[in-house]
C-alpha cells in the first residue's frame, strides 16, 4: 500500500463569498508568503513521515488553492527531497498548452531523478469559466492533449501536430523524461465517464469526493472493464482513492478539529467554485450523458447533506485516533481494492499544528499497521 500526502495550499484568511470569480480585494501577499513557506515545509516533511508520494494540483480564481501552476511547487519539492515521488495531480490539460506541460513534466522528472507521477487532469467545472474554455470540449481536448503529450515524450525525431484543438508545425522537446517510456500517468476518475476514460488511456485512476462506497465501487468496476477492453489489466497500484484525513490523539479531538475546519472548507473555500460549478453543470455537456450529470448533482448534494459523523461512517472521510483511522483505511481498501491512498490533511483552515501532529501519528501509529495491506 502506498500513501500520498496531498496539499491544496488554501488561503485560510478569506471572507465567505459565493461570487465568481471570488474577489481578491482581501488578498494579503505577506500572509501568502507565510502560507507558501509553511505548506512547502509540511510537504517536504512528508518524506520523513513515511509517505510514498507528495502531491498538489492546479486551481484558479479563488482561495480554494494557491496553485495556479503546481509545477512551480513540484520543482521546489523535487530539489528538497530525495526519495518521495513527486505527484503532480495535476496539470489541467484541456486548459493549457500540452507541449508546455510535456516540457515542464520532463524537467521535473529529470530534476527529481525519475520520481514524477504525471497527473493529466480534466479539471472541475469552474476552471473552464476561469480560463474561458468551453466545458463541452473538455473530453476531446483532454484526449487530444494526452495523446500529444505522450508523443512529445516518446518521439525521437521532430514532428508536427495538426489536431482538432492544438496545432504545432514542429515539436522536439528538450529535455525528455528520465522514466521510460514516460512517467506513470494519473487521470481523475470520480465519475463513470472519467473512470472509463482513465482505463482507456492506461492510466492510474484517481477518485476523490466519494459520496458512498457503492458509487466508488461502480467507478472502479467501470475502470477495470475499460482497461481490459484496451488490452491491459490494472493492478491495485493503479487505483488511487483520495480522502480528507484528520488524525489526532483521540477520536474526540479529531472530530472537533475537523468539524470547525470543514465549515471553513464548505462555506468559504467552496463558495465561489460551487457557484461556478453549478452554472457549468446546468448549461453544458460537461458530462457526456444527461443521466450521469444528474447522478453527479445527486452525489454532490448527498455529500453536502451528510453530517460529519455520517461522512466518516460512510467512508467519505478518514477521521479519528490512529486506531480508528487504521480501521477506516482497512475498510475502504477491503471494499475498493486500491493500492494508493491520497490524504488531504490540511482541510480548510485546520491549524497547521494539528496537521503536523496528524502526520507524525500517521508515521508512528498508522503506517506500520496498514503499509502491508494487499501484500500476498
Amino acid at each position: 500500500m502506498k500513501f500520498s500526502f496531498f496539499h491544496l495550499m488554501p488561503y485560510t484568511d478569506a471572507a465567505a463569498s459565493a461570487d465568481w470569480p471570488v474577489p481578491n480585494r482581501g488578498f494579503d501577499a505577506e500572509k501568502a508568503h507565510g502560507y507558501y513557506r509553511g505548506y512547502l515545509d509540511a510537504m517536504i516533511h512528508a518524506e520523513d513521515c513515511g509517505f510514498d508520494w507528495v502531491g498538489c494540483n492546479e486551481h484558479h480564481f479563488s482561495p480554494y488553492g494557491l496553485m495556479a501552476n503546481c509545477n512551480v511547487i513540484g520543482g521546489a519539492l523535487a530539489y528538497a527531497t530525495k526519495r518521495i515521488r513527486i505527484a503532480m495531480m495535476g496539470n489541467l490539460v484541456p486548459l493549457n498548452n500540452p507541449v508546455r506541460i510535456a516540457e515542464e513534466y520532463a524537467m521535473l522528472d529529470c530534476i527529481s531523478g525519475g520520481r514524477l507521477v504525471a497527473g493529466l487532469m480534466r479539471g472541475i467545472p469552474h476552471e473552464y469559466i476561469a480560463y474561458h474554455i468551453n466545458p463541452d470540449e473538455s473530453w476531446s481536448r483532454q484526449r487530444e492533449a494526452i495523446e500529444l503529450i505522450l508523443r512529445c515524450w516518446t518521439e525521437p525525431e521532430p514532428f508536427g501536430w495538426q489536431g482538432e484543438h492544438f496545432s504545432f508545425p514542429q515539436i522536439s522537446i528538450w529535455p525528455k523524461p528520465l522514466q521510460k517510456p514516460h512517467p506513470p500517468l494519473v487521470i481523475s476518475a470520480s465519475s463513470i465517464e472519467s473512470a472509463r476514460f482513465a482505463g482507456e488511456m492506461r492510466a492510474t485512476m484517481g477518485m476523490v469526493l466519494i459520496s458512498d462506497l457503492a458509487m466508488a465501487k461502480e467507478c472502479v468496476a467501470v475502470y477495470r472493464e475499460a482497461a481490459r477492453k484496451a488490452g491491459w489489466e490494472p493492478k491495485p497500484e493503479n487505483i488511487l482513492i483520495g480522502m480528507h484525513t484528520v488524525i489526532a490523539d483521540t477520536d474526540q479531538q479529531a472530530i472537533a478539529a475537523l468539524r470547525e475546519a470543514k465549515k471553513y472548507f464548505d462555506q468559504v473555500l467552496m463558495g465561489g467554485p460551487r457557484t461556478a460549478g453549478r452554472l457549468v453543470l446546468q448549461k453544458s455537456r460537461y458530462y457526456q450523458e444527461a443521466a450521469n450529470a444528474e447522478r453527479m448533482r445527486d452525489r454532490l448534494a448527498k455529500r453536502e447533506a451528510a453530517t460529519l459523523e455520517q461522512q466518516i461512517e460512510g467512508g467519505m472521510i478518514f477521521c479519528g485516533s490512529p486506531e480508528s483511522v487504521v480501521k477506516q483505511i482497512r475498510r475502504v481498501h477491503g471494499e475498493l481494492g486500491n493500492g494508493v491512498f491520497n490524504f488531504t490533511m490540511k482541510v480548510g483552515n485546520l491549524p497547521d499544528a494539528v496537521v503536523r501532529r496528524g502526520m507524525e501519528l500517521f508515521r508512528d501509529r498508522v503506517h506500520p499497521e496498514v503499509a502491508g495491506l494487499g501484500d500476498g
